[in-house]
């Protein structure tokens, strides 16, 4: 492929009636067209062996922040933090940050204040869990909404007020070749929001 055409596919956001971000795109061969959807599924813990109820959702970018936020808020209060980065990686794998008992409202305000960031940078992701530790809500570095939690229904319920609709057979972009963006900015914005977290000092220490 040309520099030319892969300049083009990778500006192009829209696909139908789905927008991207700016934080991945698809690969040139597009083997999965990205799609507005979930599904649901069952996650089996590999050290447990535990099976817990999971969805997966891809939504479109002019609404995908006011879902995350919306599904966030059923978590109750307080909540657990993690920040999930991959700037300094040079494999793709993305180190975890934690931050404990931290008030919902003031999250929340936090994440208003780097919603960029979250929306757009490839290399940064967050999951919320309830203090119980039984409900989590991702919202990963490709910018895909991933529930774990024995009762779906309030998540789903979410998703349908948004319009997001069900589909069981549902490909997401982490399943075929992807390919991720960021920049120094965005870098410096995840270390200014781990500060603000109170887990600078752990960032810190977060080399590859």
């Amino acid at each position: 492929m040309t520099r030319l055409k892969l300049t083009t596919h990778v500006e192009q956001d829209r696909y139908g009636d789905f927008y991207l971000t700016d934080a991945v795109r698809p690969a040139p061969d597009l083997a999965v067209i990205p799609t507005e959807g979930y599904r649901v599924g069952i996650f089996r813990d590999p050290c447990s062996d535990n099976r817990i109820p999971m969805l997966v959702a891809s939504v479109s970018r002019e609404k995908l922040f006011d879902v995350f936020h919306d599904m966030i808020e059923l978590l109750g209060d307080p909540v657990d933090v993690i920040l999930e980065t991959s700037h300094d990686s040079s494999t793709g794998e993305h180190h975890d940050l934690c931050r404990d008992g931290i008030d919902l409202p003031v999250l929340q305000s936090y994440l208003c204040d780097f919603e960029d960031l979250l929306l757009n940078d490839g290399c940064s992701g967050i999951a919320v869990m309830n203090e119980e530790g039984t409900c989590e809500v991702q919202f990963d570095e490709h910018k895909l909404i991933i529930v774990y939690s024995a009762d779906l229904q309030p998540y789903m319920n979410v998703l349908a007020r948004h319009g997001v609709r069900r589909d069981d057979r549902l490909k997401v972009i982490t399943e075929a070749e992807h390919l991720h963006s960021t920049n120094q900015a965005y870098r410096e914005q995840f270390h200014e929001l781990c500060c603000r977290l109170g887990i600078a000092e752990s960032i810190e220490h977060a080399r590859w």
